[in-house]
């Protein structure tokens, strides 16, 4: 298993690790950093001395009930839903495409695509909050329509890589997504 360390469009670091299983089967993780402590502690006790503060005025201690509540809450529905810490695309070129999401609480979130409808996989650009920003996708072919796009699915929508990491993704793909290409084309 090969890692390396790159950074996303944020500057912030991401750890990129690679295995390949055979020729035409590659896992690709991308590592984000991890739920820092000391932004917790400060997004809680703001809430806590805002609520304290509003105690103090009104004299209600149900303001103290409902802010421990909220924060609470909070929490959980951020680390459940919200705070992805690893995102995974395992390629098999036989088989199809395997995207998977770890959220920091533990909860998994995996979808496939069937390789026989992966038309290729691209870098796209986007203008973003008045930059450019690169992102991977895989175009799914029409089956109605041999040379149409019926949907383009974006790839590491969370951890967003900076382009040398999409890059070096790309390339790997591409050897897997052409072969399968070549072996259609001499099966025809």
């Amino acid at each position: 298993m090969e890692e390396r360390e790159f950074s996303d469009i944020h500057g912030r670091r991401v750890m990129l690790q690679q295995e390949a299983f055979t020729p035409s089967c590659r896992e690709f993780s991308l590592s984000c950093p991890k739920l820092s402590f000391r932004t917790l502690t400060t997004c809680t006790s703001a809430v806590w001395l805002s609520a304290y503060a509003v105690f103090t005025v009104t004299e209600n201690t149900m303001v103290l009930t409902a802010a421990i509540f909220i924060t609470l809450v909070s929490l959980i529905v951020y680390l459940h839903f919200v705070k992805i810490d690893q995102e995974s695309l395992l390629v098999i070129g036989s088989l199809g495409i395997q995207m998977t999401s770890t959220f920091a609480s533990g909860k998994e979130c995996t979808s496939f695509i069937e390789m026989h409808r992966v038309k290729d996989i691209v870098i796209n650009e986007a203008i973003f909050m008045q930059k450019v920003i690169y992102y991977l996708c895989i175009l799914l072919n029409d089956p109605s329509e041999p040379n149409g796009v019926t949907e383009i699915v974006p790839v590491f929508q969370s951890s967003q890589p900076r382009l040398d990491c999409l890059v070096e993704v790309y390339r790997s793909c591409q050897d897997i997504v052409s072969k399968k290409n070549t072996t259609v084309d001499v099966a025809e």
